[in-house]
C-alpha cells in the first residue's frame, strides 16, 4: 500500500505552494505534515531564487487541526521536554520565516489549522470557510501559540469569545476581525492568493524582507524600539543595489529589474 506523501510542493517562477496533503483526514496536522512542512520551510528559506510561499490544503479544506488520534502520543511526552510529536516549533517557525507567507483557505481552518493561518503574513478565504479554535470542546487549550497570536490579531475581547466557547466563525466575521485579509468566491482563495504573491515576487526581495521584519518587531518590542529597528532597515535598504535599481527604473520610466545583492 503506497503512503501518501504528506506535504505536496509546487513552483511557478519565484513563488512555492505547499499543500497539506491528507485530504482523507480533513488535512489534519500529524507528526509526518508537520516534520515534512518544518523541513521544507528550512530549505526553501535558504533558496534565494524563491521570493513568496503560498500555503493551502488538497482537497476542499485547509487543515481541520491536529490530528485527534495522536493526543495519546503527545501525553507519552515529557512536559517541557521532546515535542516533536506535538509540532515542536513550527507554528513559530513559520511566524518567523523570512519570506511572505500566505495562506490560501478553502472548508476549514480550525484549531491547529486556524493556528497556522494565524501564523501566516496574509490569509485569503474562500467565503464559506470557517475558522476557530475549539479546543476547550476536548479538554485541551490551542498548543501553536493561538491564544497569544489571536488576541494580538482581533483584540482581548473577541479573541476570548472564541477562545473560551470554542465557537466557529465565518470567513467574512474573520475578515471584519482582523484574521484574514480578503473573502473571494468559493474555490478561488488559492489562485488569489498565488496572484498576489506573484504581485510581491515582483518587488524586490530586498525591501519585502526588511518591510516584514520591521513589521513583525511590533508584536515584540514597544512602539519606540520598533521605530528604531524600522530606521535601521530603512538604512539598510537604501544602501542596497535594489534601491539604486528601483530609483532607475522609475527615472527611467521602466520596470525594475531586481536582484538580492
Amino acid at each position: 500500500m503506497m503512503t501518501e506523501t504528506p506535504l505536496l510542493t509546487t513552483r511557478e517562477g519565484a513563488v512555492v505552494t505547499l499543500t497539506l496533503n491528507r485530504p482523507a483526514a480533513k488535512n489534519s496536522l500529524n507528526e509526518a505534515v508537520l516534520t515534512a512542512l518544518a523541513t521544507e520551510l528550512e530549505r526553501l528559506q535558504h533558496d534565494d531564487s524563491v521570493r513568496a510561499v503560498v500555503l493551502t490544503g488538497a482537497g476542499s479544506v485547509f487543515c481541520a487541526g491536529a490530528d485527534i488520534t495522536a493526543f495519546d502520543e503527545f501525553r507519552a511526552l515529557p512536559l517541557l521536554g521532546d515535542r516533536r510529536a506535538a509540532g515542536g516549533t513550527i507554528w513559530s517557525d513559520l511566524a518567523r520565516f523570512p519570506k511572505p507567507v500566505i495562506a490560501a483557505v478553502e472548508g476549514l481552518g480550525l484549531g491547529g489549522g486556524c493556528e497556522l493561518a494565524l501564523a501566516c503574513d496574509i490569509v485569503i478565504a474562500g467565503e464559506s470557510a470557517r475558522f476557530g479554535l475549539p479546543e476547550v470542546k476536548i479538554g485541551v487549550i490551542p498548543g501553536g501559540g493561538g491564544t497569544q497570536r489571536l488576541v494580538s490579531a482581533i483584540g482581548k475581547s473577541k479573541a476570548m469569545a472564541l477562545l473560551l466557547t470554542g465557537d466557529f466563525i465565518s470567513a467574512q466575521r474573520a475578515c471584519d476581525a482582523g484574521i484574514v485579509a480578503e473573502v473571494v468566491a468559493d474555490g478561488e482563495a488559492l489562485g488569489s492568493a498565488q496572484a498576489m504573491a506573484e504581485r510581491i515576487a515582483a518587488n524586490s526581495p530586498v525591501a519585502v524582507a526588511l518591510a516584514k521584519d520591521a513589521a513583525l518587531q511590533s508584536f515584540e518590542t514597544s512602539l519606540a524600539q520598533g521605530i528604531e529597528h524600522e530606521k535601521r532597515n530603512f538604512h539598510v535598504a537604501i544602501h542596497s543595489e535594489d534601491s539604486r535599481e528601483g530609483q532607475a527604473a522609475f527615472l527611467a520610466k521602466r520596470v525594475p529589474v531586481f536582484n538580492r545583492k
